[in-house]
Formats: structure tokens, sequence, C-alpha cells
């Protein structure tokens, strides 16, 4: 009997001390940032000089929690063994590694899970990229791994994906940042996500951006919100600007928190986190992949966009999102295999338009040489002086009426907010924590009362100015016009022409420049297989040296 006892005792004491050792256990823990946010001070960039790092909502223990137990049976030394498999690894090459056994979906995400823990854990090297975490995620990976057999190479079929948090998902809040959406828990997923499940992706999570996708504050940091805290960008923490306002979206790509992120955009917002941080981003032309189900700016121009470590990766993405959404007005049935048959291997009768204005930025002007020799045809091009007068109203309406209309018929039914002056004054309750750099473009929105007939002349004559400055794509028959980052973004956008940005090289202090391909309405394909091209001729990416 004493023996029993003895056990009984045993177990009890093990099982309790278990327990405590569990609740103990915490891998976030807020630093003091005082001295960092003062040294921060003297960046050269205004928008750099940061009032917080640190999120004052979010509880990183709180979004790990329903891994704890599996992560503390995943090792160091699996992480080590897992590297070679995965970082900077293509979706081909992860697939083939999955088919051949050396690899399971479930340790593809065990992974990234890990990985983003070690890094965002750890206050000297944080990026303050992740928001929320799909705690269903290791069990969908288990499910994935039991039909495995017979996946295409180039399927998303077990791929860990993270998005934008302003797009909606049934397992996590859909917050753009913001604390008056903290609680925003939809009952469905937004089409794309949608889509997404139905070619198989795995949902990882949510990553950080700036808040209502850049069109919240003026003059604020890029990739701050509330909700997340100061976005980092890994190849100068706190020393390079992430881009916004897909800054989580580009900054988690980079560090290989995930194999794919999906961006949106307005105006850059894919463009120019991607540029930022050396990894692949297209924006679609409108019309391409549906906006049901996300927070919006505009619903003008308004569209997600892959993010990814390369341009093959970009196209698998692409084909895993593609669908016609009756419920987007601007939704099109697109026939299109953006990877089928893959990409040519040489530029061959391809004609680029080089804006004379960039030429001199040496990395632009040796990029284009380079593309010269291996049998581009290079057209020297000056686009004519134009008006952009009217940009911000046409953001400003078409967001007073579009975020109504999201609030009403995509959001958690207990959201109070309905409409841009409800978050205005909800914010004015606790500024301090909700708006620590104002609200200025919100305030904006309220006090713009231009009217929809207004609007429609100005959406014109915006459309207009842009097609002017492209002009040469039709004029000279160009596949594609080249730009720097996201200096044309806004052109293309009020054009509704797409972009692709890839990687093209680093400035002396490290920060990344990427090449920008302009091409004309639903060229993507084409821009691909130009960008494939050109990614291969050059392969300048590299990993940020300490998240390696």
């Amino acid at each position: 009997m004493k023996q029993i006892l003895f056990i009984l005792f045993s177990i009890f004491f093990i099982s309790s001390c278990q327990k405590k050792e569990e609740k103990e256990i915490v891998y976030f823990k807020n630093y003091d940032e005082t001295s960092q946010l003062e040294n921060q001070q003297k960046h050269e960039k205004k928008r750099m000089q940061f009032k917080l790092f640190q999120s004052k909502i979010l509880d990183m223990n709180e979004v790990f929690k329903p891994f704890y137990k599996e992560l503390t049976q995943f090792t160091e030394d699996n992480y080590e063994d897992l590297k070679p498999l995965i970082l900077e690894q293509d979706i081909p090459s992860i697939q083939k590694s999955v088919q051949e056994g050396k690899l399971s979906y479930e340790k593809l995400t065990l992974f990234y899970l890990y990985r983003i823990r070690k890094f965002e854990s750890d206050s000297t090297l944080s990026l303050n990229s992740i928001i929320a975490l799909n705690p269903n995620v290791l069990k969908e990976a288990r499910e994935k791994d039991k039909k495995k057999e017979n996946i295409s190479e180039f399927s998303m079929y077990g791929m860990p994906v993270l998005l934008k948090d302003n797009i909606n998902t049934k397992e996590m809040p859909t917050t753009a940042g913001a604390v008056a959406l903290q609680k925003n828990e939809t009952e469905s997923d937004a089409f794309i996500v949608e889509k997404l499940r139905e070619n198989g992706a795995l949902i990882l999570g949510k990553v950080n951006l700036s808040e209502w996708a850049y069109f919240f504050c003026s003059g604020c940091p890029l990739g701050y919100s509330a909700i997340g805290g100061q976005t980092l960008n890994p190849y100068g923490r706190a020393e390079f600007e992430t881009g916004g306002s897909s800054a989580g979206s580009g900054v988690a790509v980079a560090a290989n928190f995930a194999v794919v992120a999906v961006g949106t955009e307005t105006s850059g917002s894919i463009t120019s986190p991607s540029s930022q941080n050396s990894v692949v981003g297209l924006k679609p032309t409108i019309g391409v992949l549906s906006r049901s189900g996300i927070v919006p700016i505009s619903s003008t121009l308004d569209t997600p966009g892959p993010m990814t470590k390369n341009v093959t990766d970009n196209a698998i993405f692409m084909n895993a999102m593609l669908g016609f959404d009756k419920a987007d007005k601007a939704s099109k049935k697109i026939d299109e295999d953006y990877f089928q048959n893959g990409f040519p291997t040489e530029l061959d009768g391809i004609k680029l338009g080089v804006l004379s204005s960039l030429l001199t930025d040496s990395i632009y002007a040796l990029t284009v040489d380079k593309l010269r020799k291996v049998g581009a045809e290079i057209i020297e091009i000056t686009p004519p002086e134009i008006s952009f007068d009217g940009f911000v109203t046409l953001l400003n309406i078409d967001m007073k009426h579009d975020l109504p209309s999201y609030l009403k018929n995509n959001a958690d039914k207990s959201i109070s907010i309905k409409n841009v002056n409800d978050v205005v004054e909800f914010n004015k309750k606790d500024s301090l924590i909700r708006a620590p750099y104002g609200q200025q473009l919100f305030d904006g929105i309220v006090n713009d009362k231009t009217t929809l007939t207004e609007l429609k002349e100005i959406k014109k004559n915006l459309k207009a100015e842009a097609e002017k400055y492209l002009q040469a794509l039709k004029d000279e028959s160009l596949d594609a016009i080249l730009s720097i980052n996201n200096y044309h973004s806004g052109i293309a956008a009020v054009s509704f022409y797409p972009t692709l940005t890839v990687p093209m090289g680093y400035k002396k202090s490290g920060e990344p420049v990427s090449l920008t391909f302009i091409g004309v309405p639903f060229s993507e394909r084409k821009l691909l297989e130009i960008g494939y091209v050109f990614e291969q001729l050059t392969r300048v990416r590299k990993m940020p040296k300490n998240y390696q």
C-alpha cells in the first residue's frame, strides 16, 4: 500500500513540477528600451526617430502558448539539421525534400515556429514582424503529411504562409494593426485565403504592417502599428527603413520566417517593403486577385500580391491565389498559369525602357548594362512631366466609403466602430497607446468633402496623366519599363499597370536596392519571365547576416 501511495505521490509531484515549469518559462520578456530610443533620435531620417519599439498590447507568450508542448520537444539540434533543407530554398526544392522523406510538412512548420521564437524573443535581434499565429497549424500540417504522395513540386501544398494582418482569417483576429480592430474575429476567410487553403497551403500566421496600411498618420515610421509595435529591417535593424505598408511581409520573408507571405498594395505597399528587404514582390493588375475580406484603403487601387524570396515561388504563389470572385466588382476571370512550362533563360527579343533620369544611380546603370549585354534591347526614355493632383483625395474618399462597407460586411459584428470618424474618436480616448504618432491622415479623410462626382473626374485625370508618363510602353512596344524600388508605384497604381520588383543589389551601407519592372495591364506572366532571367543573371540576393 505504501509503495502504491509513493508511486501516486511521485506521479503527482512530477506532474505538478511539469505544470509549474510550463507556467514559469517565459520566452518573451519586456526590456528597457530607453537607451535604444535615445540613440534612435540621432537617426538622420525623421521618421526613423522612433517613440517605441515594443508593442504595448501584444503578448507573444500568449501567441506561442498553443505550441508549447511541441516546441519543447523540438531541439536546437533539430533546428540546425533542418536548416540546409529550408533556409533560402525555393518551393520545388522543399517539396522535393518532402517527397524524398528528408522533411515533412510538420517539421517544416515546427522549424518556422522555432525560428520565429528564437529571433523574436531575443531583444537584440527581434524584428517585431509577427502579430498572430494559427493555433491549428501543426495539426493541419500533420493532416497534409498523411496525403503528401504525388504532390507537384510546383504546388503550395503544405507550404507555411504568412498573411499581412489586414487579411481576414477565421483562426486569428484581423486588426490592420489598430486597437480599434483588436477583437475583429471574423467568421470567414478572405477570398484569397480560401483559395490558398483549397490549394493546400498552411496559414502559419499574421504579420505586422504600417497601421491601416500606412494611411493613418503623416510622416510616421514605416512598419509601425499599435498592435505589433515597430517592425525592423533585418539588413539594418533600426538603421534601414522596412518599407511600407506590408513591412511585416517583407521582413518575415527576408528573415526566412515562412516560405512566402502575402502583402497588399494601394500605391507602393508591396514594392516598397519588397525592395527594402531584398525580396521579390508582385503588385498585380487590379482584378487579377480578389480583395474581398481585406481591410481597404481604396476599392479603386487596392490589391493583394505575393512576396517571396525568388521569382519561381512568386509565380507558384500567384497560381494558388487566383480565382474569380463575384463579390469583388473588380475581379476578372483570368485564364493564366504563371509558371506552366517554366520560364525562358535569355532576354533575346525583349525590349526594355530605361528611364534616363535614373541612370545617375550607379547600381541601376550597371544593371542596365548587364541586361544589354545578355540580349535585351534597351530603349532610353524621358517621360513628360505630369500632374498628380488629387491622389490623396482619391484615397480619402475611397476609404471614407470603403471602410464602412468592410466593417458592415466583413468584420466581426461586435466591432463598435462603423466608419473613419468612429476610429478617430476611439483613438482620442487613449492616444498615447492607440495613436502615438497622431492620426493626421484619418483627420484628413473626415474633413474631405469631395463629392463622388468630383472623385470620378479626379480618377479619370490621374489615370490619363499616368498613362501619358508610361506611354512609351505602347509607343515603343516595350515589354517593361525599368524603375528603382517604389519610385514610380503611384504612377503604376493609378494607370492600373502591374509591377514586379526583384533584388538588384546593395548600397555601400548594406541597404537593399531593387529593380522594378512596370508592364501593361495583365502582363504579369511576361514580367515574371523577364524577372526570372534577370534574377538568374545577377543572383544578388543574400540573407541578412544576423539571421542565418
